[in-house]
């Protein structure tokens, strides 16, 4: 039974509480200033009806007005009990003074604030939840507005009130402009572009700024840009050009897009010629092939866009004189920045590097059929272009400039053109020797060959100071004098338009310069045998060779040689021995065989066959070891016609101890060969038998079948069976050679160059020897299969405490392999000693 009691304290007449209540009003009367008590109480009385519940809280308030705590919970129960409710309920204004209750001493506390205001934006009250905002942030100290102001910000940004959002934002600002960019999107977002503008140009000139979204300065500089840009209506308060241009010079690797938004903005105003005088000027200054095409994009978009706006305007309003006429112009102009385009991107090349000969060629050529433009180009390239700096050939301006001046038959000016040309100061000799060499060449062309002489001769003319090909410091004019490309010409117009003396004294002139090269000693040479001064030829030759060492001179001395022997045979054979004794003092292994062939056939042709077999051995010691089997091939010939088969067998010995394993191989089967016909069968066996150890059974089975097939023509049982004994042996020792079998294991895997763990890719920790203990086993175990197969019998052995029977019955078991001995032949062993054994011999075998 529920007992329901009043209190009888006269302040408190409407008091009601229960019997369930009085051990906590009795502990509220002892402690009535406690805290916790209170929140006992209330804790326990949570589940009763709410105006009960807010009495109580009332009654702990009123002895405990400074306590957050149960301001805190009494706050949140009266939101909560009105939650449910309209907003125009009277209920709410009852929390609404309970909160402001409150605040007369929880003014510092930001919790309530927020909740408060929260609470005011859910009715809807904008005015007196903004009052209420402001309360807070003159009640709070400025180091908590920054919880303030976030949910300031959103009940802002919820209503379409845009002047008392700005305001808010400004103050805002003021607080923390590193939010600036939030501030600009709702700008942006409230239609307000021209103070949006504003922040963002401030933002942008604030070096110190940091963006939270992470931006750099160049993105919000092109955000600015974008937005006055697409935006010229609304944005008045900001130059426009000035602030696009400022960009240019800060962000040069930008261009093309800066460019394109300054034009973007003249044409969203409606000021098309300005905007095309902004294209204009852009295609005509970026420096990059990006930044021209984005531009140049643009800019045909945007004539396409006039062509097609006029179009339509004048399909609408029907057509007039005054508007074919205006169609026509923007077409044209259209058209003429369509073929202008190779044009400017060369230009924008030729601004990058203005010293790239090869665009200013390609400059030459856009302008082909314009004389006067090809003028001016060729002008502009010759003073443009440093020939320090030059990428490509500089000269080559110089020539094609002339070039053009002749195939329009204007000479003189061509002349002129070179002349300059040679009067520049280019970086390499071989530049102003290739312009001298079209000076004569242009005189050839219109057959004045005495004036293409003159100015070849003026060219190698010696000047006045002389410097070294190489010497950077001098003037390419004060070296030409050494250039081979000029020689070379003037000695061939010589050659051709010249006296043999003056031709003479241009090879002379070369070789005392030192500039020749083999080929010209050997042209020099060889217009002296055609004029019949064969030994000035020869002069000529040997002035060459004293000029070049080995290997330049190797062709020099094969055409001084074989000229030699053409012109005197064996009239001067001592002087021939001593050319080539020369030739080959020094001579590399490489270049060695010709010389010795040529001097082996002088030998065999006009001197003595003992010493063209001299030089056939010499030659097999000379030669690189690649060409010593066919240096000994010939030479085995040329011994076998000269002195007959017998004489080679000293040369195939020395031929087999000097060739490699293969080569030698192939010398012994040959040498064999040679002894059968000779009818010297001991003599082949002999060398069958020698070659043999050098001849694996696994690898060259083609040799020993040779030497099977040899003696089964001329051998017998015996040597056969030696045969095959040397086989056995030959491959035991090659079973047991470590290299041989590592060698061999490479080839089954098939890598000839690899090691042994190459044996097994992919598992390169595996030990190398136990691949090679595995490869030996396998090795021995076919070195078993070869070997012939021996009789399947029972290898017996005797226990030592056999019994006198068992040994008898192992005796009278027969052995497969006994030799049967006829009557008479037997040896001593058939000799038993007289009285039998003697028990001595069986030893612990006795019987007792």
């Amino acid at each position: 039974m529920v007992v329901m009691a009043r209190l009888s304290r006269p302040e408190r007449p409407d008091l009601v509480f229960e019997e369930e209540d009085l051990p906590y009003e009795e502990e509220i009367m002892r402690n009535q200033f406690s805290v916790k008590c209170w929140l006992r109480y209330i804790e326990f009385k949570q589940g009763s009806p709410k105006p009960r519940l807010n009495q109580l809280y009332e009654r702990a308030l009123k002895l405990l007005p400074c306590s957050y705590k149960l301001w805190y919970r009494y706050l949140k129960a009266r939101r909560a009990q009105v939650k449910h409710r309209c907003v125009t309920d009277p209920a709410y204004e009852d929390v609404n003074n309970c909160h402001e209750r409150a605040f007369v001493f929880m003014h510092k506390m930001p919790r309530l604030w927020l909740d408060y205001c929260q609470f005011l934006m859910d009715q809807g009250r904008v005015t007196h939840t903004r009052r209420t905002f402001d309360r807070a942030l003159r009640a709070l100290p400025i180091t908590q507005h920054s919880r303030i102001w976030p949910l300031y910000l959103r009940f802002l940004r919820s209503h379409p009130l845009p002047e008392t959002a700005v305001r808010g934002y400004r103050r805002f600002l003021k607080l923390s402009p590193e939010s600036a960019e939030e501030y600009i999107e709702y700008l942006k977002s409230s239609d307000r572009l021209d103070e949006a503008a504003q922040r963002l140009a401030t933002v942008v000139n604030d070096e110190r700024f940091v963006s939270k979204a992470g931006k750099s300065n160049y993105q919000l500089w092109h955000e600015l840009c974008d937005l006055i840009s697409q935006n010229p209506d609304k944005v008045q308060s900001l130059n426009v050009d000035a602030i696009i241009r400022g960009g240019l010079t800060r962000f040069t690797d930008q261009l093309g897009k800066l460019w394109c938004s300054l034009a973007d903005y003249y044409i969203r105003s409606g000021h098309f010629e300005k905007a095309r005088d902004v294209y204009e000027e852009a295609i005509r200054t970026v420096m990059t092939v990006r930044d021209f095409t984005q531009v140049f994009d643009s800019y045909a978009q945007f004539e396409e866009s006039m062509i097609a706006a006029k179009m339509e305007t004048a399909s609408e309003l029907g057509r007039e004189e005054e508007d074919d006429v205006d169609l026509e112009l923007r077409l044209a102009r259209f058209e003429q920045l369509i073929s202008r385009r190779p044009l400017l991107l060369n230009s924008v090349l030729l601004r990058q590097n203005p010293h790239h000969v090869h665009e200013w060629h390609k400059r030459v050529a856009l302008h082909q059929g314009r004389p006067r433009e090809i003028i001016n180009t060729y002008t502009e390239a010759v003073q443009t272009v440093d020939p320090f700096k030059a990428t490509g050939k500089p000269h080559t301006l110089w020539v094609a400039f002339a070039k053009f001046y002749e195939d329009n038959g204007q000479l003189d000016d061509a002349r002129v053109i070179l002349e300059k040309a040679t009067k520049v100061n280019f970086k390499q000799v071989d530049d102003l020797a290739s312009v001298w060499c079209q000076c004569g060449e242009l005189e050839l062309r219109h057959e004045n060959y005495d004036e293409a002489l003159r100015l070849l001769r003026k060219a190698t003319a010696l000047p006045a100071r002389r410097a070294e090909y190489f010497d950077g410091s001098e003037p390419v004019q004060n070296r030409v004098y050494k250039s081979l490309k000029v020689w070379s010409m003037l000695a061939d117009l010589e050659e051709s338009l010249g006296t043999f003396q003056s031709t003479k004294a241009v090879y002379d002139r070369i070789l005392d310069l030192r500039i020749a090269t083999p080929q010209i000693v050997i042209n020099y040479a060889m217009f002296l045998e055609e004029h019949k001064y064969f030994e000035e030829s020869f002069k000529a030759y040997e002035r060459g060779i004293s000029l070049f060492k080995w290997p330049n001179v190797s062709d020099i001395w094969s055409t001084y040689l074989t000229k030699f022997i053409a012109r005197y045979g064996g009239r001067k054979l001592e002087r021939a021995r001593d050319l080539f004794e020369q030739a080959l003092d020094g001579c590399p292994p490489k270049y060695a065989k010709t010389l010795y062939l040529l001097y082996a056939q002088l030998e065999e042709e006009w001197g003595l066959a003992r010493h063209a077999m001299a030089v056939y051995e010499r030659a097999t010691r000379a030669v690189e070891p690649a060409q010593q089997y066919d240096m000994f091939n010939i030479y085995i010939k040329r011994a076998a016609e000269i002195y007959g088969v017998t004489h080679t067998r000293g040369i195939y010995q020395k031929a087999i101890e000097v060739l490699s394993d293969e080569h030698a191989r192939e010398m012994c089967l040959r040498f064999a060969d040679m002894e059968c016909k000779l009818g010297e069968i001991d003599r082949a066996r002999a060398i069958y038998s020698f070659c043999s150890q050098i001849c694996d059974p696994r690898t060259t089975g083609a040799f020993w079948q040779t030497w099977k097939d040899f003696e089964v023509r001329h051998g017998n049982e015996d040597t056969i069976k030696e045969m095959l004994r040397i086989r056995r042996s030959v491959q035991a020792t090659y079973n047991t050679q470590v290299n041989f079998m590592a060698s061999q294991m490479l080839k089954v895997s098939g890598s000839a160059t690899g090691t042994v763990s190459d044996l097994a890719p992919g598992q390169s920790g595996m030990d190398d020897m136990k691949l090679l203990e595995q490869r030996a086993e396998q090795l021995a175990a076919e070195a078993e299969r070869d070997q012939p197969l021996r009789a399947q019998s029972k290898i017996l052995f005797v226990r030592s405490d056999a019994s006198r029977e068992e040994l008898a019955e192992l005796a009278q078991q027969v052995n497969p392999e006994e030799i049967q001995l006829g009557a008479g032949q037997g040896g001593p062993l058939d000799r038993t000693l007289p009285g039998g054994v003697p028990a001595a011999v069986f030893g612990s075998l006795k019987e007792d």
